[in-house]
């Protein structure tokens, strides 16, 4: 591992430990994730318990909140302590317009976020972040497990010379790519936005790597041949580096909770023919900027 690699990490995980007063924080990996324990989404949660969620989101970007039986009003209660709610694309037909089903059966098409990705990228103002609420993992709790990855620290871990390059690009985040080959559903409204390749946290100021393989069609300051072999290299840097990540093992009732500006996730699809249903509900974000 080259210095600066190792300085990245070393900047990370020698911070000291915030202390808590009205819960309990568990981190999953020194660099990202944590559980969090002594919380009763069922209830309105008072002031100061509050403060300190969001002071641990912040420090960990991904928290795990286990058996957690709450009904979609408390799920709704909670993501708007964070923001204003975002509305499903499309709307569903039936049921709150906050309030996304996700059913993976035996035969799905589309397995939602089975590669890495931020949600929405193609926005002009991606989700600020998730809330998912896994009600029924595949049976017996085997398999479906989402890696999160950190990308504060892929950003912090390239090379001198490459952030320096990557800090002056723009990239082309597309929609339609999401879909490939597949129809686009009735009602989706697709969108084309011009983020930068690196764009700083709204809340701490700190730089993130701001591609993916799903939404980033292309950097316009490179010619087409040059842009698809740095994607490519970056890709695998989230990819393949598992420092990055934290993995979350899903069982009935956990909510996660996910900053969509600085973490890429994965669904891991290792279950057919076992069955999943999930509920997320997003909150807005507000525009990136570099």
């Amino acid at each position: 591992m080259e210095q600066y690699e190792l300085d990245a990490i070393e900047r990370l995980t020698t911070r000291p430990a915030r202390e808590y007063r009205t819960l309990e924080v568990a981190p999953l990996t020194p660099v990202i994730g944590a559980e969090v324990s002594g919380v009763d989404l069922t209830r309105e949660l008072p002031d100061d318990q509050l403060a300190e969620i969001k002071a641990a989101f912040l420090d960990h970007h991904v928290l795990v909140l286990r058996d957690q039986d709450i009904s979609p009003e408390d799920h709704l209660r909670f993501a708007a302590h964070f923001g204003e709610l975002r509305p499903v694309n499309p709307p569903p037909v039936d049921g709150d317009p906050h309030i996304l089903e996700i059913v993976t059966a035996p035969g799905a098409e589309d397995v939602a976020g089975n590669a890495w990705h931020a949600d929405g990228t193609a926005d002009a103002e991606p989700s600020l972040g998730s809330m998912l609420h896994v009600l029924n993992p595949p049976e017996g709790g085997s398999g479906g497990d989402t890696l999160f990855a950190n990308m504060h620290l892929a950003y912090d871990m390239l090379s001198p010379t490459m952030r320096g390059l990557l800090d002056g690009l723009t990239s082309i985040h597309d929609g339609l790519l999401a879909f490939g080959n597949r129809p686009i559903p009735k009602g989706h409204i697709t969108s084309r936005s011009e983020h930068p390749v690196v764009v700083r946290h709204p809340e701490t100021d700190r730089k993130i790597l701001y591609v993916n393989p799903i939404y980033t069609q292309r950097i316009p300051q490179l010619s087409e041949p040059e842009s698809q072999a740095l994607l490519d290299m970056l890709y695998r840097t989230t990819a393949g580096r598992p420092l990055l990540h934290c993995r979350v093992r899903w069982a009935p009732h956990t909510l996660v909770f996910w900053d969509n500006r600085c973490v890429q996730h994965h669904v891991s699809y290792d279950y057919y023919p076992l069955t999943r249903y999930a509920r997320r509900v997003a909150i807005n974000g507000g525009p990136l900027k570099g």
